[in-house]
């Protein structure tokens, strides 16, 4: 499991420097204009930003016994500030957290707190930054300390080591990002990856605490971990199932994305992301997970939407081969059929594919901001909505913006934002 850690950030390393090779160097930290509050035309639930762990995130948090391996900020010679785990430095503390910069600095990673947007890490300057972008409730997902499914804390370490990290993580973020707003950012949880049946066992327990979400990996396959294709995970998703627990598979979070070509330019490697999210999507389908746990709800995170009718498309001209494959499918419902009643899918930018809507299930449709990432929206998610929701009529609006995310992650919206996205 080591080595697969070990492989897993070094193609990670690869991708940072290829993208680093064809950004602008930069050598000075700008921020634009403080944006004024935007104007707010619909009630919106984010499904989609991200928690830059602060640096005091694990300050008394983990047994003494792990006190000189904790995650800690450290500041180099140079003025680059890093994290420092179990004596592996993680290089960077910020992941594209370049919300309110101007596009000729971005570079592929922030390397000091003072170069990202306070609202990144503080959450109460977090809850500004949504209030100015009109958005009512967010997800937050993880960022570089602990990638997108949790895996950098726990890969390559001490198993009780990782564990005590994730609690950690997960307590901070229950008791201080969702603790201070609970109405304002919904409880997403890391899982315990190193053992399943303890997975489950938090997964039960942060549920009784509040938690309503956990970040899963597209693929733990590729992180070297047991396949979704074996039964493996199935008490862990058993748990998730039991608790209502939706399951948030996040582009990227096996830690690699599709490459078609070795030589590929890096404007190739960023479009690839919904290919990537297909793929997954397709693996957990035939993988029968949602056919062996019928009401586990998984969400997919930044994979966009634009692919969803032409997988149905296939998935249904698939059913006339049934009778060729020696695996059966084990389902009295169709691929395409199960896919609609299981996935739930996230849209950031995609005003074409609102075209497919009924086709891809208006019941299944989020949104998200994608605060603090340059692949965002801030502060100016509404008027990006306005332009990709004008052909839906006003209860397709409703369920997209907000009321799909609220039933899903059981996050009730006050009636008198319903009524009034001034309300908040």
């Amino acid at each position: 499991m080591a080595d697969a850690a070990q492989d897993v950030d070094r193609d990670y390393d690869r991708r940072v420097a290829r993208l680093q090779r064809v950004t602008k160097e930069v050598t000075t930290v700008t921020f634009l204009p403080e944006p004024d509050q935007r104007e707010r035309k619909y009630t919106l639930i984010s499904v989609d930003d991200h928690i830059v762990e602060p640096p005091y995130m694990f300050d008394g948090r983990l047994p003494a016994k792990f006190a000189d391996q904790a995650p800690r900020v450290v500041e180099a010679a140079s003025g680059r500030q890093f994290w420092l785990y179990d004596g592996v430095e993680i290089p960077n503390v910020g992941l594209n957290a370049t919300a309110g910069r101007p596009i000729t600095e971005y570079t592929v990673e922030p390397t000091r707190f003072d170069e990202m947007r306070r609202g990144a890490w503080d959450i109460d300057y977090r809850i500004r930054e949504m209030d100015i972008n009109g958005v009512y409730a967010s997800v937050n997902f993880p960022s570089m300390l602990a990638g997108f499914g949790g895996q950098r804390l726990q890969l390559g370490h001490d198993p009780e080591l990782a564990l005590a990290t994730i609690r950690a993580w997960n307590d901070f973020v229950l008791e201080v990002w969702v603790g201070k707003y609970p109405e304002r950012i919904i409880p997403m949880q890391l899982p315990y990856l190193l053992d399943a049946t303890v997975g489950a066992a938090e997964i039960r327990a942060n549920a009784a605490r509040g938690f309503k979400a956990v970040a899963f990996t597209e693929s733990p396959g590729h992180l070297g971990l047991p396949s979704i294709f074996t039964t493996y995970w199935d008490p862990f998703f058993q748990a998730c199932e039991e608790t209502e627990t939706a399951v948030c598979i996040h582009f990227g979070s096996a830690s690699t994305s599709v490459i078609w070509s070795p030589d590929a330019v890096s404007r190739a490697l960023i479009a690839y992301a919904a290919a990537t999210s297909m793929l997954s999507a397709t693996d957990w389908l035939f993988a029968e997970i949602p056919v062996r746990f019928p009401r586990l709800k998984i969400a997919l995170s930044e994979g966009g939407i634009g692919w969803v009718a032409a997988m149905h498309d296939r998935l249904d001209h698939m059913n006339k081969y049934d009778e060729q494959w020696a695996e059966p499918w084990t389902c009295e419902l169709t691929p395409s059929e199960v896919f609609h009643r299981n996935f739930w899918l996230c849209a950031l930018d995609e005003p074409s594919a609102m075209a497919t809507r009924e086709r891809i299930g208006v019941d299944r449709i989020m949104l998200e901001s994608d605060y603090p990432h340059a692949d965002g929206s801030w502060p100016d998610s509404q008027t990006v909505l306005g332009q990709m929701l004008t052909s839906l009529a006003e209860d397709e609006v409703r369920r997209v913006t907000w009321q799909n995310a609220a039933e899903l992650f059981r996050h009730p919206v006050p009636a008198t934002v319903q009524a009034d996205p001034d309300a908040y």
